[in-house]
Formats: structure tokens, C-alpha cells, sequence
């Protein structure tokens, strides 16, 4: 299997975390590139040009991050970050991260774009306001005590985002005001695989 990706999506590293918590990582091979440049190989594999996609052993192309985090699930040898046991909570904090990690990623990509100014438009504030809300719920909800042995596909997304908040948003500075959460983070992140993994 083909993964593309970059070092710096937030969605990229959360599939490439599942690769490595599904002990995947011989069979996938890394095709680093520039989403933004329009690689042929990329545009094959996803002619929305965005990352991650995945090329299966079967050559089927498979884009968004969610989906193919669902199917290499399926293909693991190790315990799934997907526990049939657990499937209502696991979603319930995949959706929580995946909708904080849009947010954050379309409000640099806005100001990459139409500059920092972009953030006091109808839609920069919108984005603003759900982050705050998305932090605050998840500030009641996780706590230390909540971390199990086996990482799920939730702690992943949560964990990836919240990292990414850091990384390309450090005004915002979570951390500082969600002091549950910021444990809760530190004993998620000390995995193998997200110390492989950092934004760089």
C-alpha cells in the first residue's frame, strides 16, 4: 500500500498513526509530497489533490482521513483502534476531534490565503467560537483517568488536534486553560507512535 502525505497535516499524521498503532507499518509505504503542487501521482491517487490517500494492494484509491483510518482498522494485527465494544464513545470523540482539527486547519489555510485579518469575518469568527466550545467539552468530558491501554481511533483525533492547535495556533494556547484536558493530552501523546510522528 501507497500512503501519501505531508509532515504537516494534522489529517495525514492521524492516518499515519493508525498505520503504526495497527502494526501496519511494513505494509504501507510513505509517498511524502506537496499537496499544493499538483504531483501527478497524488492527483491519481486523489484528483482533489489533498492528503492523505491511500493506495491499497488492490490499486482501489482511497481519500479522507476518517475512511481510511476505518479501513486500515479493518486491516490490522494488532488491537483495533476502532473496539466494536466502544463504538458509540470512539465516534462521539473522533467527531469532536475531527470537527476541532477543521476548524484549526481552515482558519490557517484562510490566513495563508487572505491573511490574519480573515479571522473577524462571519465565518473566521464562527470558527473561533467552535474551537472554544469543542475545547470546553472536551475539558468535561476527558480526564487522566479515562486513558486505556489500547488507543482508539477518538484518542488519536483529539490528541492529533490538539497538537496541531499548538503547533500552527499557539495564541489560542488550550492548554493553559483546560488543565484536565492537558493531562488527559500528555499521557495520550506519550505513545510510540506519536513521538514518531511529531508536526515538524
Amino acid at each position: 500500500m501507497e500512503l501519501f502525505l505531508n509532515a504537516t497535516s494534522p489529517y495525514a499524521r492521524m492516518v499515519r498513526i493508525v498505520v503504526l498503532e495497527m502494526d501496519l507499518a511494513e505494509a504501507v509505504t510513505l509517498r511524502w509530497c506537496d499537496p499544493w503542487g499538483d504531483e501527478s501521482a497524488l492527483l491519481e491517487a486523489n484528483p482533489a489533490g489533498r492528503i492523505p490517500a491511500l493506495v491499497t494492494e488492490e490499486g482501489t484509491t482511497l481519500s479522507e482521513s476518517l475512511l481510511i483510518a476505518t479501513y486500515l482498522n479493518a486491516l490490522g494485527q494488532s488491537e483495533t483502534v476502532i473496539p466494536s465494544g466502544r463504538l458509540n464513545e470512539v465516534l462521539h470523540l473522533a467527531g469532536l476531534g475531527q470537527s476541532l482539527m477543521d476548524a484549526a486547519f481552515t482558519t490557517v489555510i484562510s490566513r495563508k490565503h487572505h491573511g490574519k485579518g480573515v479571522d473577524d469575518s462571519v465565518l473566521g469568527r464562527r470558527r473561533w467560537r467552535a474551537m472554544q466550545r469543542i475545547l470546553e467539552r472536551l475539558e468535561s468530558e476527558l480526564n487522566e483517568s479515562q486513558v486505556s491501554p489500547a488507543v482508539t481511533l477518538g484518542d488519536i483525533s483529539i490528541a492529533v488536534a490538539l497538537d496541531y492547535l499548538a503547533f500552527r495556533l499557539p495564541e489560542l494556547d488550550w492548554a493553559s486553560s483546560h488543565p484536565q484536558l492537558q493531562a488527559w493530552h500528555r499521557l495520550i501523546t506519550g505513545e510510540e507512535s506519536f513521538q514518531q510522528t511529531v508536526f515538524e
